[in-house]
């Protein structure tokens, strides 16, 4: 079995290996190619990659390259793990934006919106030459944000992927920890899209125990989500992180123009990050590496992977087409769902009736979603324009129009095919 890491020279990186080598019995790789086009950077990351694999007792082959061709040839997996335009762009991404009135902030509203017209016409091109070089049957896991749109412009372009992300399962590991049991007998109910999410039940043992967690862990929850326990108590659900931008927009707003932006920080975390993958003697992954999020995408990952081609039937959250699962959104919607994954695929599980609050937001969410991938694929202006108005984080067209004009300023080098210029 073959896999390949597609961003193999993130920093992330170790969290995935990590992940590889503990439970490479269950998964059965044989061999995992880091590619990367930072070559120089790829190989700080892959002798780290390679100290970790050899301490675990791996016996299969590692080899990191900058070369698509070869790294893809019969691939089984291809993680998708990359980032256009790197750090700097992000930090592009969550600055101009609150210059505006906008939140800044890479996967949610103007930052989104500038990563995905980034980011899809880069994965399509990769994904054809998956479907040329691989396995027939070789799978693509979107970690890549935006992963709503990045695995809809997939599906929609025939490739068999389906979208990851680790807030489903951070959740389900910090659940575990608090009620002091195995994280394997707790299912969620989580349900919506990427990064707009609700959990409206955690069973265990086939119990709801979510209204226990919040009258007892109400101080953890504040934390994990930026909102207040008393909104949580009226949802009757826990949303996701990064509902807070909605939820309490202008209070986010304004404590992100008066302090640094999460890239900043991000980017001083790599570089000690690097600086630390250097070290011949560091064997396993550092305990910094968890300040630079991504945790338990290795676990994630790696589960998933083992349905996927190993044939463990078993129950992942997964970004996939809704097809009738939330009979109020149009088929080709990506929603981020509970669905059992085997060698087949996905099949979502079945979702109980949203209400109209969480209904609403996913309805107009979904259809800027769909603008954006239009935007994307088109390189027209009044198509990005059309997106942004439709995003409730934007919203408004004198707003729209500075805004669009400076995300593609700072862009330039990477919408090389946009037209309509205005």
């Amino acid at each position: 079995m073959k896999v390949v890491v597609v961003g193999g020279a993130s920093t992330y990186t170790p969290e995935l290996v990590e992940g590889l080598a503990r439970h490479h019995d269950v998964l059965g790789a044989t061999e995992i190619v880091l590619l990367d086009p930072d070559t120089a950077r790829l190989e700080v990351v892959g002798g780290l990659a390679k100290r970790m694999l050899d301490h675990a007792g791996w016996q299969g082959v590692l080899r990191c390259t900058g070369e698509r061709s070869s790294a893809l040839d019969g691939a089984n997996v291809v993680l998708l793990q990359l980032r256009v335009g790197g750090q700097t762009a992000r930090l592009s991404d969550e600055t101009f934006p609150l210059e505006c009135g906008c939140i800044g902030q890479e996967t949610t509203g103007v930052g989104g919106l500038a990563k995905a017209l980034r980011t899809v016409p880069v994965v399509l091109d990769l994904a054809d030459e998956v479907r040329r070089r691989s396995a027939p049957d070789a799978w693509i896991i979107d970690f890549t944000n935006p992963v709503g749109i990045v695995t809809r412009a997939l599906l929609e372009h025939g490739h068999q992927a389906l979208g990851l992300c680790n807030v489903a399962i951070g959740f389900q590991r910090a659940f575990a920890s608090w009620l002091g049991v195995d994280p394997e007998i707790v299912r969620l109910d989580h349900v919506g899209l990427n990064h707009l999410t609700w959990i409206r039940k955690v069973l265990v043992d086939g119990t709801d125990v979510l209204p226990s967690i919040i009258d007892d862990h109400a101080a953890e929850l504040e934390q994990r989500t930026q909102l207040p326990i008393e909104l949580i108590r009226d949802l009757r659900a826990v949303p996701s992180y990064y509902l807070h931008y909605f939820y309490r927009h202008d209070a986010v707003l304004a404590q992100q123009r008066g302090g640094g932006t999460r890239a900043a920080e991000v980017m001083r975390i790599e570089a000690d990050l690097i600086e630390m993958y250097r070290d011949p003697s560091l064997v396993t992954k550092p305990a910094l590496l968890d300040e630079r999020g991504g945790a338990f995408y290795s676990e994630a990952a790696v589960r998933l992977m083992s349905s996927l081609i190993g044939g463990r039937d078993d129950v992942h959250v997964v970004n996939l087409r809704n097809g009738d699962t939330i009979p109020t959104l149009p088929a080709d919607t990506v929603i981020e769902v509970p669905a059992m994954v085997g060698i087949g695929g996905a099949t979502a599980l079945p979702v109980d009736p949203l209400p109209p609050d969480m209904s609403g937001l996913i309805h107009h969410v979904a259809a800027y979603e769909r603008l954006a991938l239009q935007a994307a694929l088109s390189g027209d202006d009044s198509d990005a324009r059309r997106a942004l108005l439709a995003h409730p984080l934007v919203g408004q067209w004198e707003i729209v129009g500075d805004v669009w004009r400076r995300l593609r300023d700072a862009n330039q080098a990477y919408l090389p095919g946009a037209r309509g210029r205005s």
